[in-house]
């Protein structure tokens, strides 16, 4: 019997199935229901802020296409993964404490943009220290939990340096 190539691309991992990935679902729902409880009332405490509200001011900062950076209100709602009707809402929040501004499109009238204000990037520059800090001692948190722990391994991983 030939023996099998040694360039032969390694066999895939199966899918998990039934039961297994039902609790994986679950253990990751939990993951994430327990850090955003944490960032939230964190960020709510000293900043005023909502996860949220955090996050769109995070992506918009993150922009660099114009002054400030900014995104049409669509492209907002799938990075903050929002409808767009929430997204709309909570950017009228944010514009109504000054902390974004929206405006039309030049080239496309149709469009509008959404704009991280001064006053947005100085607020998100105060809050990221507060966000981490959450994020971490969720993080630790989780890590205790037997069910958790190799979740928080894999998050933990996702951007370490390689």
């Amino acid at each position: 019997m030939p023996d099998a190539p040694t360039d032969a691309p390694p066999l895939e991992k199966p899918l998990l199935g039934g039961r297994a990935l039902a609790q994986g679902w679950c253990a990751l729902s939990a993951l994430h229901g327990r850090i955003e409880t944490h960032v939230e009332r964190a960020l709510q405490a000293r900043h005023e802020l909502s996860v949220r509200e955090f996050s769109v001011l995070n992506v918009l900062s993150e922009q660099h296409d114009g002054p400030g950076g900014h995104l049409q209100m669509r492209q907002l709602a799938d990075a903050v993964v929002l409808s767009q009707s929430a997204t709309t809402r909570l950017v009228t929040r944010l514009e109504d404490r000054g902390l974004l501004s929206r405006y039309i499109c030049p080239d496309d009238r149709r469009g509008i943009y959404t704009n991280i204000t001064a006053a947005g990037r100085e607020l998100l520059d105060q809050a990221r220290p507060t966000n981490d800090a959450a994020l971490r001692d969720a993080l630790q948190d989780a890590a205790a939990r037997p069910e958790l722990a190799p979740l928080v391994t894999a998050v933990e991983g996702l951007w370490a340096p390689a």
